[in-house]
C-alpha cells in the first residue's frame, strides 16, 4: 500500500509566508500610509490648538467690526486725522481690554479645574460607592459585560491617581489646562484684535485729510474682503484646503463671516450716525 503524501500548494505557501512575516506587511502598510499611497492621504496634518483658533477668531472678528464702526462714525466729522487718532486709540485700548479678558477667563478656567480636582479627590476618599457608580455608568453605555465593568472598576480603585484621572476625563470631561494658557490666550486675542482692527483703518492713512468719504468707501471694501478672507482661512484651517467640499465650505465660511460681520458693523455705524445727527 503506497502512502500518499500531501504536497502543499501555492495557497499554503502564501499563507505560511504571510503568517511568518507579519512585520513586513505592517511596515509595508506604514510605508504606504506615510508615502500617501494611491489614496492620497498621508495620515498626518498640521493642526493648531482649537483654543488658540477660538481666541484668534474672537479677537479678529471683534477687531474687524468694532474699530470699523468707530472709524465710520468718526468719518462724519470730515477729517481723516481725527479718524486715525480715534481709531488707533480704540485699537490700543480694545486690544489691551480683550487681552486682559482672555487672561482672566483662562485663569478662571484653571481655578475651576483645581476646584473640580479637589472635590473629586474628596469624593474618592469618602464615597467609593459613588465613584463605582460613576465608573459603571461610563462603561455601561458601551454595552460591556457587567463582569468586565466590575473588573475595570476594581483596578481603577486600586490606584487613586488613575481613578482621579479617569473621573476628570470621563465624568467631568475637563482636561487639565496648560500653565501657559492664560498668557497665550491674552497675547493671541490682543494681537488678533489689533491686526483685525488695523485693516479697516488703513485706507484713512492713504488719503488726504479732506477725502474722508473716499476713505470710508475704501474702508468698507477692505473690510468686506478681509471678512471673507478671514472666514475662508478659518474654515480652511479647521477643515482643510483641498477637495471640492472643503473649497465650498471655505466659500460658505467667507460669505457667512461677511454677512455676520457686515450686519454687526452696519448696525453700529447706523447707531453712531443716528446719535451724531440726533
Amino acid at each position: 500500500m503506497t502512502a500518499v503524501t500531501h504536497q502543499p500548494g501555492p495557497e499554503a505557501d502564501v499563507s505560511s509566508a504571510s503568517l511568518s512575516q507579519p512585520h513586513d506587511l505592517e511596515s509595508q502598510d506604514d510605508g504606504d500610509v506615510e508615502a500617501g499611497g494611491q489614496s492620497g492621504y498621508s495620515g498626518k496634518r498640521f493642526a493648531l490648538s482649537p483654543r488658540m483658533i477660538s481666541d484668534a477668531i474672537l479677537g479678529s472678528s471683534d477687531g474687524l467690526t468694532v474699530p470699523f464702526a468707530l472709524t465710520a462714525g468718526l468719518s462724519s466729522l470730515g477729517d481723516t486725522r481725527l479718524v486715525v487718532l480715534g481709531g488707533f486709540a480704540e485699537l490700543i485700548a480694545g486690544a489691551i481690554s480683550m487681552g486682559l479678558g482672555g487672561f482672566i477667563g483662562a485663569k478662571s478656567e484653571a481655578s475651576s479645574y483645581r476646584a473640580a480636582v479637589a472635590s473629586t479627590q474628596e469624593m474618592i476618599r469618602t464615597s467609593s460607592s459613588q465613584t463605582t457608580a460613576i465608573v459603571n455608568s461610563v462603561f455601561s453605555a458601551y454595552g460591556l459585560p457587567a463582569t468586565a465593568i466590575t473588573d475595570i472598576s476594581h483596578r481603577l480603585h486600586e490606584s487613586p491617581e488613575q481613578l482621579l484621572d479617569f473621573l476628570m476625563r470621563f465624568h467631568h470631561q475637563t482636561p487639565e489646562p496648560a500653565t501657559s494658557r492664560p498668557l497665550i490666550s491674552a497675547i493671541t486675542i490682543a494681537i488678533s484684535y489689533f491686526i483685525g482692527g488695523f485693516v479697516p483703518l488703513l485706507p484713512y492713512l492713504c488719503v488726504k485729510r479732506d477725502k474722508v468719504l473716499l476713505a470710508l468707501w475704501w474702508s468698507i471694501g477692505t473690510m468686506v474682503l478681509a471678512l471673507f478672507a478671514f472666514g475662508w482661512t478659518k474654515t480652511g484651517v479647521v477643515s482643510g484646503w483641498r477637495g471640492r467640499r472643503n473649497i465650498i465650505d471655505g466659500i460658505k465660511g467667507g460669505v457667512e463671516m461677511v454677512v455676520v460681520g457686515g450686519f454687526a458693523a452696519g448696525a453700529a455705524v447706523a447707531l453712531v450716525r443716528a446719535i451724531n445727527h440726533g
